[in-house]
């Protein structure tokens, strides 16, 4: 995974800053925090990220293309501009029918108070 060297208080676009590579996911962390990360994901045609559970909810905002996202079995397709938000604890996987971008954020903070 990359780290980029954004400059912060710089305007930039955010479907701009990675490239589609043949037969691969490729990830561009923006942010990384300790209470979270922010990475702007392309996905070639027939890529996926493998079946995960993850201890912390994860927002997805497709950016360019159309993404099928699983979530606990249930399948959604989402196309550009669309979002979801995977919840803690859930099993999930990310597949491109075709290529897309997404930016995928991760809030680790907050699950202290949670029940």
């Amino acid at each position: 995974m990359e780290t980029l060297d954004l400059e912060k208080s710089k305007i930039f676009i955010v479907v701009e800053i990675l490239e589609y590579v043949p037969n691969s996911v490729v990830i561009k962390t923006i942010i990384r925090k300790t209470t979270g990360n922010v990475s702007a994901v392309s996905f070639d045609s027939g890529e996926a990220l493998t079946e995960k559970i993850s201890p912390f909810d994860t927002f997805i905002q497709v950016i360019e293309g159309t993404a099928e996202i699983l979530i606990d079995a249930k399948s959604y397709a989402l196309g550009t501009g669309q979002s979801i938000i995977i919840p803690a604890h859930s099993r999930n996987a990310i597949m491109a029918k075709e290529r897309f971008k997404m930016i995928s954020t991760v809030i680790k903070s907050g699950y202290e108070d949670v029940s």
